[in-house]
């Protein structure tokens, strides 16, 4: 690569106009291709993933820049993820962003909105929910309705939809994820994926790419990149904001808490967790049946000590010769699917101390058992089974990383 300062402006699909800014440009560059569509069909993502994971933020933006030109985009909230307008600043090459406006952003996230757009000299593409739905949300419901019956139903005419349409016009976008926002869910962030959700321009399954280049960067590597490149950020992450949505949704969170916590707190945390019913698929004839997983969890090796239905009645009985981490879980679940990873951690962290970690399947004939002697409400539900004592003290938290159940073990069980 070579230094390189541009001047080059061109509405949002621009360069940073700034020539006391230097940027990366690669010296060489790729010829058009004749057929892009065919080649990007050929491409093995989950391949380049693994090729991208060692990656910095900025060589896989510059990669995702370079393969898709202006058929692809930066989604800005208006928080943190503003780095990722520095990197794609920083490769010399066109980008575009965008930005859902909901309605009900903070004044300060529309205030850094204009800040970016000058900094960069470029023009952000709002994109705005549907008038009429919004409207007649609001007639039916009130303004704050999703206090009382969830957020789904408002994200969903404010937020998805309206991306929903702004993806649609492309076939890639960027985005500001990082495996470390919430550990719970978001531990399989890969760099780069076929987008599973969305579709893009050219419609179906599969015609939309998502890069992630901060997957594999914590809170505090993004914040000193943002701090030594004086970038322009929101004024409320000052007063002990984190995670910054819209306004109603949104609050400072408090010392040590994890920054996912500021969003949505009135909801129950078992909103954010799959219900013990959740594991049945209705029919098109009205029946049901039981999903059925792939796999069991925490297998082949695994530190996790698997115990079947009558150690389980033992253990609940107080039986007990040493104190017991149990998750119950079923393998359908896509959160206890999530906490696999950081639970088998946990498990070789505390191998070979006097705590045992364990799991068992409470799915199916065992739910009501489970949940009538174990407390079983949701999956995954996390209980601690004290040595030589009756009872359970349940794991109340969302925050499932290694770190913070570790912790909450030593604090009933100690270190001995």
């Amino acid at each position: 690569m070579q230094l390189q300062a541009s001047r080059s402006m061109r509405a949002s699909r621009v360069q940073a106009p700034h020539a006391s800014r230097i940027r990366l440009r690669p010296v060489v560059r790729a010829a058009p291709v004749a057929n892009a569509a065919a080649v990007e069909a050929k491409v093995d993502w989950a391949g380049l993933a693994k090729e991208l994971d060692s990656k910095s933020p900025l060589e896989i933006m510059d990669k995702a820049l370079e393969h898709f030109g202006e058929d692809i985009a930066i989604a800005f909230s208006g928080a943190e993820d503003v780095a990722l307008i520095e990197y794609a600043h920083l490769t010399g090459r066109k980008y575009r962003v965008f930005s859902l406006d909901t309605g009900r952003l903070n004044p300060e996230t529309y205030q850094l909105f204009e800040a970016v757009e000058k900094h960069y000299g470029i023009r952000i593409e709002y994109t705005f929910p549907d008038a009429q739905e919004c409207m007649e949300l609001v007639r039916a419901k009130g303004m704050f309705s999703f206090y009382e019956d969830g957020h789904q139903e408002c994200c969903r005419v404010r937020k998805v939809r309206p991306l929903r349409r702004q993806l649609g016009t492309l076939k890639a976008w960027i985005t500001g994820q990082r495996k470390d926002q919430s550990p719970g869910t978001r531990m399989a962030v890969p760099v780069v994926e076929v987008d599973p959700v969305f579709e893009g321009v050219t419609g179906g399954p599969g015609s939309l790419i998502k890069y992630n280049p901060l997957s594999n960067v914590s809170s505090a590597e993004v914040w000193n990149f943002l701090r030594v490149m004086g970038v322009p950020t929101n004024k409320l992450h000052e007063c002990g904001y984190v995670s910054i949505g819209c306004e109603p949704c949104t609050r400072p969170v408090l010392p040590n808490q994890h920054e996912r916590e500021g969003r949505w707190w009135w909801e129950d945390a078992t909103a954010k967790e799959c219900g013990l019913h959740s594991g049945n698929v209705k029919k098109a004839d009205g029946s049901t049946e039981q999903k059925k997983a792939e796999r069991d969890l925490w297998i082949d090796g695994s530190a996790v000590q698997g115990i079947d239905k009558a150690a389980a009645e033992k253990l609940a009985g107080g039986d007990r010769e040493r104190d017991t981490l149990l998750v119950l879980y079923a393998p359908w679940c896509q959160f206890c699917q999530a906490l696999e990873p950081n639970f088998e951690a946990l498990a070789k962290d505390l191998a070979g101390s006097h705590v045992t970690v364990a799991k068992f399947n409470a799915d199916g004939d065992a739910k009501d058992w489970a949940k009538a002697n174990l407390g079983l409400t949701t999956f995954p539900s996390i209980v601690m089974l004290p040595k030589a004592k009756s009872g359970f003290v349940k794991y109340p938290s969302e925050r499932r990383d290694p770190e913070s159940l570790g912790m909450w073990v030593k604090t009933l069980a100690g270190t001995a």
